[in-house]
């Protein structure tokens, strides 16, 4: 994992397409802003796992 340190309005660019913002620091939170191209999926984590969970779900409703 890299982590890394990253002021109001710095950026950090992913494989030349993601840009991922820090928008504001509030105490014990920040927001962040992701800009991706339309192909790209962006989920929470918590999101992330039951929308992988749903898509096997549904492929093997059809039997694949």
């Amino acid at each position: 994992m890299l982590v890394l340190s990253r002021k109001l309005n710095e950026k950090i660019v992913i494989d030349g397409g993601i840009v991922v913002t820090v928008v504001r620091i509030d105490r014990n939170q920040i927001r962040l802003g992701i800009e991706a191209p339309a192909h790209v999926s962006v989920f929470r984590e918590e999101i992330a796992g039951s929308a992988r969970r749903g898509s096997s779900n549904k492929a093997m409703a059809v039997g694949i």
